[in-house]
């Protein structure tokens, strides 16, 4: 059964009014009729199942005939704070971010960062941006939609810090200090950001301003991953401190 997002606004109890790109993929795509059912989120972890009961080229309604009772968000609520690597390859990681669990991506622009973003640019790629993040949100069954910031500078970034739990900066010359160090005193309803930098990674001074507002330094294991692959490993290694079979969560 297809998955959507309605805006919060038209997400009632009874009733969901759908727009956007989502009329046309509903409508014209997957050729829906009156009386099918679908499922609909609300972004912030409530999902539905909905019966169609009006299509138009403007908008699609439905009415809820079951509220479901998913567990498909990791338990504590990780933001990737990453630096705006080259090409596409934030495409790649907002996509598969949101389908290992990300709760929020940071992108931030840092000393070894070399693409720039203008006004212009910056407008265009997150409206792209946001779509693959909200199309991969409904091919992996999220209940959230991963909210996807504005980038910043390397100092702005760091400043969000008081909004979370823990804090993370992902260093290859830590030594001793790994994720697991993090999030094994982390609990249930936690926040994490972690940053990942660009292609070159971090100057020693940016990871000193780090640690001067409160980020750990952390090894992401033996080996140098690529600025792609780095928050993989992150949001995976969070996927198996909480979500083992078994697991109690403090």
């Amino acid at each position: 059964m297809q998955r959507y997002f309605a805006e919060p606004h038209l997400f009632t109890e009874q009733e969901i009014t759908i727009i956007g790109d989502d009329v046309h993929h509903i409508v014209n795509v997957m050729r829906a009729r009156v009386g099918e059912e679908i499922f609909v989120s609300d972004g912030a972890g409530k999902t539905v199942r909905a019966k169609l009961v009006s299509l138009s080229p403007k908008e699609v309604k439905a009415n809820v005939v079951e509220v479901l009772a998913e567990e498909c968000e990791l338990p504590i609520r990780v933001t990737i704070g990453q630096g705006l690597p080259k090409g596409e390859k934030m495409e790649w990681i907002l996509q598969k971010g949101t389908e290992l669990g990300a709760y929020s991506f940071f992108p931030f622009s840092s000393e070894r960062t070399i693409v720039k973003l203008d006004a212009k640019k910056e407008a265009k790629k997150l409206e792209r941006w946001r779509k693959i993040v909200k199309e991969a949100a409904e091919q992996s069954h999220r209940a959230v939609l991963p909210e996807l910031l504005s980038p910043v500078s390397f100092r702005e970034a760091l400043q969000a810090a008081k909004s979370y739990t823990k804090c993370a900066i992902a260093y290859e010359k830590e030594g001793s200090t790994t994720l697991h160090h993090v999030l094994g005193d982390m609990s249930a309803d936690d926040s994490l950001l972690v940053l990942v930098g660009p292609e070159g990674g971090f100057s020693v001074d940016e990871v000193a301003q780090a640690e001067k507002m409160g980020f750990l330094t952390v090894s992401l294991g033996p080996r140098i991953l690529r600025t792609e692959t780095a928050s993989q490993y992150i949001l995976a290694c969070a996927s198996y401190q909480f979500e083992r079979k078994g697991t109690s969560l403090r």
